[in-house]
């Protein structure tokens, strides 16, 4: 499970990458890999809080039924609640609206020493949008024609999408970008057990056939968002996904990798004073 070998390659075609992959593992030892893993990143979260100046941004799209929530909950299931944020993009509000489309996902920016996991991310505004582009006109763009759209439009944003990631890696943000790559049959399958079973019905709605339906325009935008938007500061990784437990431990791995090279991330030293004096604290306090 090499980083290199998720990575977008130089000539993309999503439909020649297989949405499964041969961990092999068997079943068993792909969730006791994923909880020595887990508590791996915990402690590194755990440092990286005390050393207050780096931050991470887990960014994680896929089309419906990918397995965006079940990620978020069994790779950070171990972490301290203080330090990790999940934030969700769905359709934008009022007082979103009123800004740029970028303004509410600097708002939600993890604080240093914190983990933040976009579940859906700033690419929303060139996959969604660029699929219904009459979405567009919620925003209010002066001199937009939505009729006469380019792709130097789209182009533009993800150019733009790009500075504005690098600009916050620079500030100490440490961004990964997973992309769950799955199957078209096995999210029928996946949306079968969701309309079958009577606890996951209200997961289920009549628009997830819609968007379904125009799932090769969503691949044709998947693949011009990893090739448009994959830089050194901010690299997406393409993740079969058709296996839950085995992208789930993939995805853990990558982030444990990337952490392991940050060697500046350490606790910090107690000031000068306190460890001259901290025999005589301790022994002030044995006295107790």
């Amino acid at each position: 499970m090499k980083r290199k070998y998720f990575e977008v390659p130089t000539e993309l075609q999503l439909s020649e990458i297989s949405t499964k992959y041969n961990s092999g593992l068997d079943p068993i030892t792909v969730k006791k890999e994923l909880k020595k893993i887990r508590e791996k990143i915990s402690e590194l979260q755990d440092m990286m809080y005390a050393h207050d100046k780096y931050s991470v941004l887990i960014c994680l799209q896929g089309m419906d039924t990918a397995g965006k929530d079940s990620m978020i909950r069994e790779v950070f299931k171990g972490f301290n609640p203080r330090g990790v944020t999940v934030e969700s993009f769905k359709t934008p509000s009022y007082k979103e609206l009123q800004h740029d489309y970028m303004w509410r996902h600097y708002t939600k920016l993890p604080e240093k020493g914190k983990f933040t996991i976009f579940n859906r991310t700033q690419y929303e505004n060139v996959l969604v949008t660029r699929v219904h582009p009459e979405y567009l006109e919620n925003e209010r763009i002066p001199d937009l024609n939505i009729e006469s759209l380019t792709d130097d439009f789209w182009n533009n944003r993800m150019k733009r999408m790009v500075q504005i990631e690098k600009h916050w890696a620079e500030n100490g943000v440490i961004i990964l970008k997973f992309f769950l790559h799955l199957g078209k049959e096995e999210q029928k399958n996946r949306l079968l057990k969701r309309i079958e079973k009577p606890q996951h019905q209200w997961k289920f709605s009549p628009g997830d056939l819609k968007e379904r339906s125009l799932w090769d325009t969503y691949q044709f935008c998947y693949e011009e968002v990893l090739k448009n938007s994959n830089h050194s500061k901010g690299k997406w990784y393409i993740i079969p996904s058709d296996d839950k437990d085995v992208s789930r431990l993939i995805v853990a791995k990558i982030i444990y990798e990337t952490l392991k090279k940050y060697t500046d991330i350490k606790y910090p030293q107690p000031e000068e004073e306190i460890l001259t004096h901290i025999a005589q604290y301790k022994e002030q306090l044995k006295k107790e």
